[in-house]
């Protein structure tokens, strides 16, 4: 019987997993920069956590959830997106009594969702996110925006742009729903069963859809900016401006909804324009979430973040042929002769390891020859060969790969005459 990896995921091998590690140790470099400190969640939580902050309209509440029933009768999931976990794990712990506000958290790991696989999209993915809990100040909104466009340029993309709308308050939101509503009312039968059901509950996620985004009423449908309240506007202006004295470019989309249910006012997303990029362009979203720690049983504390998807990003580059600087080096390979020789092989690469000097040996018990063709192949800087006559005269010779230049060093001398080649 033979076994192969689920449906909608992947096993990241080596070669691969270190373009994963430089990644992901960049975003953190940046994290630190502007003070996003991490947080770790559990991978599953109570599913009403994300019926409530996700929202029950959206398409990841209603057909992605992997949700299950646990002994003691529970109904968990496994979480699907990282907002909701970290507002929670936010009121839980009364994060918002803490001195110094906002509350800035990161976060890295796995989501799950139950979706048809395409290039970079997975069932299981890694997400990157940031949330910033406890302003109303547009400059956060501008940070926030900062620190992900931050992370695509550290990483080398270029062919993005960003992508802005104003979804507006509680005010600007009902008026636009009374008019799609009126708009959409009269021809909802032409739309998808999806989209009919969301007509009353949230007309907003019809302009979202996937299925009808050709429908000529989905280009006539009413704008939001439209209905922005002074206050709306004033403050989507105010983050416009930061953005402006950032030096960070924006195009504005009046269209532009998210996914989810918690999203008001800004709302962003930030595309890849490389081409062959594919037809699925959106590499990160976010935006502001007023109103969320309130509806997960917190006070009313305003919030804004986003999500990115590694495995995205990673196609991104690839459509940008950028090649990460991943450094996989070897300092040193010993090769061992015979079964003495691989004795004292074994305690000096011991004695390198503990020194901060990477190192490997032979362990099948392969010819010399075999053993220098691993040395090369592996990138070994230098290369030791141990035998009767080096265990005899406590010394072997250091051979640099790269010149093929040879330095007889004495065994107790090794660790200080390869720190100073390094």
């Amino acid at each position: 019987m033979s076994f192969k990896v689920p449906r909608g995921t992947q096993d990241i091998l080596p070669g691969q997993s270190e373009k994963w590690q430089l990644i992901e140790e960049r975003i953190r470099e940046l994290c630190h920069l502007y003070r996003y400190k991490e947080i770790r969640t559990p991978m599953f939580e109570a599913t009403e956590l994300f019926q409530r902050g996700v929202g029950d309209t959206t398409d990841i509440v209603q057909k992605e959830m992997y949700t299950f029933e646990d002994r003691g009768g529970r109904s968990l999931t496994l979480r699907p997106e990282g907002t909701a976990s970290a507002v929670r794990a936010y009121v839980e712990h009364k994060m918002f009594g803490q001195p110094d506000q906002p509350v800035k958290l990161s976060y890295m790991g796995p989501m799950f969702r139950y979706e048809r696989q395409q290039a970079g999209r997975y069932r299981q993915f890694v997400q990157f996110g940031v949330e910033a809990i406890g302003s109303a100040d547009p400059a956060i909104d501008a940070e926030v925006i900062a620190l992900v466009m931050d992370i695509y340029s550290t990483v080398g993309l270029k062919d993005i742009k960003l992508v802005l709308n104003s979804l507006g308050d509680k005010e600007t939101r009902d008026a636009h729903r009374q008019a799609l509503i009126e708009h959409f009312q009269p021809s909802i039968g032409e739309f998808c069963t999806d989209c009919q059901k969301r007509l009353e509950k949230n007309p907003l996620r019809i302009l979202d859809c996937k299925v009808d985004r050709e429908h000529p009423l989905m280009a006539s449908a009413p704008a939001l900016p439209n209905y922005l309240t002074e206050e709306s506007a004033a403050y989507f202006e105010r983050v416009k401006m930061y953005l402006d004295t950032l030096g960070i470019a924006y195009e504005i989309d009046p269209n532009l909804v998210r996914g989810l249910d918690y999203y008001n006012h800004t709302t962003f997303e930030i595309m890849s324009t490389a081409a062959g990029f594919g037809a699925i362009t959106t590499l990160c979203g976010g935006g502001r979430y007023n109103g969320l720690v309130e509806d997960i049983g917190g006070p009313d504390m305003p919030g804004i973040g986003f999500a990115l998807s590694i495995e995205r990003l990673l196609l991104a580059l690839e459509a940008e042929g950028v090649e990460l600087d991943v450094k996989d080096e070897l300092d040193v390979f010993v090769v061992a002769l015979d079964d003495a020789a691989k004795m004292k092989a074994a305690e000096l690469i011991s004695s390198f390891r503990a020194k901060g000097i990477s190192a490997d040996m032979d362990y099948i018990d392969r010819k010399m020859k075999a053993q220098m063709k691993a040395a090369d192949r592996l990138g070994a800087k230098f290369v030791l060969v141990l035998g009767e006559t080096e265990l005899d005269e406590a010394a072997v010779n250091v051979k640099t790969m790269a010149t093929g230049d040879q330095q007889k060093v004495a065994f107790h001398d090794l660790v200080n005459y390869l720190l100073e080649q390094k």
